[in-house]
């Protein structure tokens, strides 16, 4: 249905991360509990319980602490920065990328799945919790 929207097979693979509503639960799963009694680790040592689950995920962490600015913005850590820029970036094939396996992850009514990635999630949800509150307009299409 969305790919009359798009140009070309790469514009709707691009935008599927958009446009995944149709794999979100239909009905209330249970809360996330445990990840918050983790400790806060490297980015390294956080995502090591996820190697089996997101392949090379090992090389994009490296690839996400290059993209960090040194010293990060907004007082985060090396780490904290790196772990919201990888959890932001795509790489092939899609279906291997951070974003997409712990979204799926997520979305599972089995939440014993989180478990590998409570690490993870306690650095991504620090960090994002360390962001300073913007107060801008967002602009939806419909």
């Amino acid at each position: 249905m969305a790919k009359k929207y798009f140009k070309d097979d790469d514009d709707l693979q691009h935008n599927q991360r958009f446009f995944d509503i149709a794999g979100e639960p239909c009905r209330m799963l249970l809360p996330i509990q445990g990840y918050e009694k983790k400790p806060l680790v490297s980015l390294e040592d956080a995502v090591e319980p996820l190697v089996e689950f997101v392949p090379d995920i090992k090389r994009m962490v490296y690839v996400a602490k290059m993209k960090c600015d040194n010293p990060p913005a907004d007082h985060l850590s090396k780490d904290e920065s790196a772990s919201i820029i990888l959890y932001s970036m795509e790489w092939e094939p899609q279906d291997e990328c951070l974003y997409y396996v712990l979204n799926a992850t997520l979305r599972a009514e089995n939440r014993r799945k989180l478990v590998p990635w409570f690490l993870y999630l306690k650095l991504v949800l620090t960090a994002l919790s360390h962001l300073p509150p913007l107060q801008r307009t967002v602009f939806r299409g419909v």
